[in-house]
C-alpha cells in the first residue's frame, strides 16, 4: 500500500492512497483552501463521473453546481483509475450545523454517491459507503456523530439502517421517538434543502420523516420509478419503501442516526474487505496521529516555534 498524507491543515482531511488498481483521494472542505485551478479540476472530475452515470448528466445541485461555496462544507471521496487517472466514482458528504438544545451540533449528510457504470461491482462500496464517516469518527475522539440520509432507494435505506446506529425511520421504527432527531430534521428541512437538491415546494411529513415531491430542487434527474430503484436483499426494506413512498410523485425518506463505536465495529467487520484491513488501520493511525499525538509532540517541544502550537 502506498499512503500519502498531505498536512495542509490539521483541521481538514487531505489524504490519498492506493487501493488495488485505483487511487483514492479524500479532501475535506476543499472550497475553503484549494486554489481556483485545482478546485475547477476537482469539480470537472465530479461532473465527469456524473455524466457517465446518468443519461442526461444534468444534475445542478450541491457539489455539481460549480459553486465554490458548495464545496466549502463538503467532504469529497474521489476514486480514480491509477493507470490513466480517469475519475470513476465519488462520494460527496456534506457537513451541516444544526441547533441542538443550546449548542450547535454537527451532522454528516451522507450525500451523493455516483459510480461509472463500467466500474460497478468492483469492490468500491467499502470506500464509498462509510470510510470517510469512520475517519471523522476517529478524528473526533470516538464521540458519536449524527448522520442524515435522503433517499428513495430501498437498497440504500437498508444499507444505512444496518450500518449506522439508532437510525429512524425504519420498518421497525416508522415514526421517530427521539425528539432530538425531530429537531434536527426540522432544521435540516428549513435551512439545508439545497444540500440534497430538494426544492422549497416539497412538503415534509414530520411524523413519518417523509419528503413529498422531493425532486424539484436540482436533483430532478435522480428521480426513480419503482422498478428502477435498486432493491435490498432483505424484503422488509423493499416492502416498507413501496408502502411509504409515492414513486410517481417523487417522495424521499429522511433518515437520521449516529455513527458510534458499535456502528464503526459493524462497518469494519461487515463491509471492509479482509485484504484492506491493514490499509484501513494505517489510515486510522494517520488521522489520530494528526489530530492527537502530533499536536501533543509539538506542544512539549520547547526548542522549536510551532506558531499557535508553540510550547510555553
Amino acid at each position: 500500500m502506498r499512503l500519502i498524507a498531505k498536512a495542509i491543515s490539521r483541521d481538514y482531511l487531505n489524504v490519498s492512497f492506493k487501493s488495488g488498481d485505483n487511487t483514492v483521494e479524500i479532501v475535506e472542505r476543499p472550497g475553503r483552501w484549494m486554489d481556483t485551478v485545482r478546485l475547477k479540476r476537482l469539480q470537472s472530475d465530479l461532473v465527469s463521473v456524473a455524466t457517465a452515470s446518468l443519461e442526461s448528466g444534468a444534475l445542478e445541485y450541491g457539489v455539481l453546481s460549480g459553486e465554490r461555496e458548495r464545496l466549502e462544507n463538503a467532504i469529497i471521496t474521489l476514486v480514480r483509475r491509477s493507470k490513466d487517472q480517469k475519475p470513476i466514482a465519488f462520494n460527496a458528504l456534506s457537513l451541516m450545523d444544526v441547533q441542538q438544545s443550546r449548542a450547535r451540533t454537527r451532522v454528516i449528510h451522507l450525500g451523493l454517491v455516483m459510480v461509472d457504470p463500467s466500474e460497478r461491482q468492483k469492490g468500491l462500496s467499502w470506500i464509498l459507503y462509510g470510510l470517510t464517516c469512520l475517519l471523522l469518527f476517529l478524528r473526533g475522539g470516538l464521540r458519536p456523530l449524527y448522520v442524515s440520509n435522503v433517499t428513495q432507494v430501498p437498497a440504500v435505506v437498508g444499507m444505512v439502517t444496518e450500518t449506522f446506529s439508532e437510525i429512524c425511520p425504519t420498518p421497525e421504527e416508522p415514526e421517530p421517538r427521539d425528539f432530538r432527531k425531530v429537531l434536527i430534521a426540522r432544521e435540516i428541512m428549513q435551512t439545508h434543502r439545497g444540500v440534497f437538491g430538494v426544492g422549497a415546494d416539497a412538503e415534509f411529513d414530520e411524523k413519518r420523516f417523509l419528503i413529498k415531491n422531493a425532486y424539484t430542487g436540482g436533483s430532478d434527474d435522480l428521480k426513480k420509478s419503482v422498478d428502477e430503484a435498486s432493491k435490498h436483499r432483505d424484503e422488509k426494506y423493499n416492502a416498507w419503501c413501496m408502502r411509504e413512498l409515492n414513486y410517481d410523485r417523487g417522495d424521499d425518506v429522511l433518515q437520521i442516526g449516529l455513527i458510534d463505536l458499535a456502528a464503526a465495529q459493524r462497518y469494519v467487520s461487515r463491509t471492509v474487505p479482509r485484504g484492506s484491513l491493514i490499509q484501513l488501520a494505517a489510515l486510522g493511525v494517520l488521522v489520530v496521529t494528526r489530530r492527537v499525538f502530533l499536536p501533543a509532540a509539538h506542544w512539549f517541544n520547547s526548542k522549536r516555534d510551532y506558531g499557535l502550537l508553540r510550547a510555553r
